[in-house]
């Protein structure tokens, strides 16, 4: 028995340190040695060997190293779960937005590390590195808003914009044949009803309002500058091209610069009109200014604009005042609806060395022509006949105007959001002048004469005001108001053929008083219905002379039933988007209906006091986005 316990005590002291090396290796606390094993050894302390000493500091260091690792991992979590959040926000608001029936796919989150999975289960799933996720949290995501069509080209961003409309029109007389050749309304030629033409309905179909553009974008430094592209197909056709292949032309709408540094902004090129009722400010932006939402290309009877080239000064004070004054191309306008004085006394010698005294009425002398100024090969070079129509020879001769110096037109902005609802309110003030030679007091002679020429100049001087108001009454519903008046500003009352301007007999110029306005609404009722209301309306003073028995001038008695005292349109219309898509645009179907009635100044007994037509647009349009 004693050699047996002695070789017992033996192989226990051999495999002590063998025991606590594995115990060290396992990374778990030196486990106690049973009873059985230890009842024959000394009831006394152990040394402490350093062997184990260098195991517990390992195990110290493993423990923090996996602390450290476990804080990363819940801080990956917590932002992966940030993301989540993110995204979920976004669907939800692109699920409100989408047309109802169309397929949404649902964002992919099984990636996604929610507090309720295990660690080890997501780390399993989805390896995650520090690079990884910084790299998914600086990775931009694509606004939801963001046109695909955006593209950058070194440091200017590029958003081609635009829309193809596909439209019908109906009016219950014939307006096409009496000079509406587009698809706009000529309001001051509608026909009276007891015409061919007033008797007589049209309907059509035309793209020529599809649009396409571009817009730029480029910051230097502490300036923005913004560049605007824009044109349609309303340009010149041909009559023949309406049989066969309707090829539309394209025209310049809108091509400017704008330049902005602090609170000063410089823009230059073909815009709308200063004098174009705004939204917001005093932006250039078609977004920004007002002229109704009806698919007419004419807009709305009262409404004062231009398209003109020219250049604009704009400061910004504050952000919700502005102050501008802009030069614009002038075009001093004297169309047919005027009646010019019947003849002129002139001399005016082709081939005689003698000048002479010579009237229509009278019989002119061999070599002498006597001076019509009714033609307008006479007074119309030096006035714009009917640049509505530019297939015509008085048309093409328009462009050669005379004009002495550009329209001037001084403008301001208040801007401001009590409530939460925006309100826009401007004024703005425009300087004209005319300049026309007299041809009844100046004289003319053939190469040959001897007498000397004299030429005789006048020039005149108008102007007008204009008001504008849009106010946001309740969420989604604004009211608008404008109103015009000027002296020598018919020009601005587009498309109603309002004349600027008269010729009296002695030769000198005399401006005629026009005056519009607009009234209505605009309610945006859901995100896919609007509806909108208008009611406009412009006015003409006469302005006449009589010699003798023979009246000449605007509004006269017995003049042409083209000669309007005024002109109104109630408009009402409904849109509706049928289709939406952030990244991919949207599907609308416009439609207008309006009633457009004129009176003239002067009515013959028995005839009719007013024309009048009733007018029906239906337009599908597709919006780049």
């Amino acid at each position: 028995m004693r050699v047996f316990a002695a070789v017992l005590l033996g192989i226990s002291l051999a495999a002590s340190p063998l025991l606590a090396g594995n115990a060290g290796e396992t990374g778990k606390e030196d486990t106690p040695v049973a009873a059985s094993s230890t009842s024959s050894l000394p009831d006394k302390p152990t040394a402490v060997k350093p062997e184990a000493s260098a195991v517990e500091s390992e195990m110290q260091e493993l423990r923090s190293l996996v602390e450290e690792q476990r804080a990363e991992l819940e801080s990956q979590r917590a932002a992966l779960k940030a993301e989540q959040l993110k995204m979920e926000a976004l669907e939800e608001k692109f699920s409100a937005t989408a047309p109802a029936g169309s397929a949404v796919a649902p964002a992919e989150t099984s990636a996604v590390i929610s507090p309720a999975t295990p660690i080890s289960t997501a780390v399993a799933s989805t390896p995650i590195t520090p690079v990884t996720a910084a790299t998914a949290m600086m990775t931009p995501q694509r606004n939801e808003n963001e046109s695909p069509l955006f593209f950058k080209i070194g440091g200017a961003e590029f958003y081609p914009l635009g829309f193809m409309d596909l439209t019908n029109i109906y009016r219950t007389t014939n307006l096409t044949a009496q000079g509406g050749g587009t698809i706009g309304t000529s309001f001051g030629s509608i026909p009276f009803n007891n015409t061919v033409l007033g008797r007589m309905s049209e309907d059509k179909f035309s793209a020529q309002n599809s649009r396409i553009g571009l817009r730029t974008h480029a910051k230097f430094g502490e300036a923005d500058v913004t560049g605007y592209l824009e044109g349609d197909f309303l340009g010149y056709l041909a009559p023949s091209g309406n049989v066969t292949s309707n090829s539309n032309s394209f025209r310049l709408r809108l091509f400017w610069v704008d330049y902005k540094r602090g609170m000063w902004e410089v823009l230059g090129g073909q815009s709308w009109s200063l004098l174009t009722p705004n939204r917001n400010g005093l932006s250039a932006l078609p977004g920004d200014l007002f002229y109704g939402q009806e698919m007419d290309t004419n807009y709305l009877l009262g409404l004062t604009w231009t398209r003109a080239a020219g250049i604009r000064f704009i400061a910004h004070p504050t952000n919700n005042w502005a102050l501008g004054v802009s030069v614009e191309n002038p075009q001093q306008t004297l169309p047919s609806t005027v009646t010019l004085p019947s003849t002129v006394p002139a001399q005016f010698n082709v081939q005689g060395t003698t000048n002479v005294t010579c009237t229509v009425s009278a019989t002119c002398p061999t070599g002498t022509v006597a001076v019509v100024v009714s033609a307008p090969n006479i007074y119309g070079n030096q006035f714009d006949t009917n640049s509505g129509n530019t297939a015509s020879t008085n048309g093409v001769n328009n462009t050669s105007i005379p004009n002495l110096i550009p329209d001037v037109i001084v403008k301001t902005a208040f801007d401001g959001d009590p409530g939460g609802h925006h309100i826009h309110f401007d004024v703005a003030g425009l300087f004209r002048t005319f300049k026309a030679m007299n041809l009844v007091q100046s004289t003319f002679a053939s190469a040959t004469s001897t007498t000397p020429v004299t030429s005789v100049f006048n020039t005149i001087h108008g102007g007008g005001a204009e008001v504008g108001l849009n106010v946001e009454l309740v969420k989604n519903f604004r009211l608008i108001g404008t109103a015009f008046y000027s002296y020598g500003g018919g020009r601005y009352i587009a498309n109603t053929t309002g004349p600027d301007l008269i010729i009296r007999p002695d030769g000198t110029m005399s401006a005629i008083h026009s005056g519009s306005a607009i009234g209505g609404f605009e309610y945006q009722a859901t995100p896919k219905w609007m509806f909108y209301g208008y009611y406009s309306g412009a006015y003409f003073g006469k302005n006449t002379n009589l010699i003798g028995t023979t009246y000449s001038g605007y509004g006269y008695p017995g003049s042409s039933n083209s000669a309007d005292r005024y002109l109104y349109e109630p408009t009402l219309g409904i849109i509706h988007t049928a289709w939406r898509n952030p990244s991919y645009g949207d599907l609308k179907v416009i439609t207008q209906f309006s009633y457009v009635s004129r009176t003239p100044w002067a009515v013959a007994s028995g005839a009719l006091a007013t024309a009048h037509t009733g007018m029906m647009y239906i337009d599908l349009r597709y919006d780049l986005p």
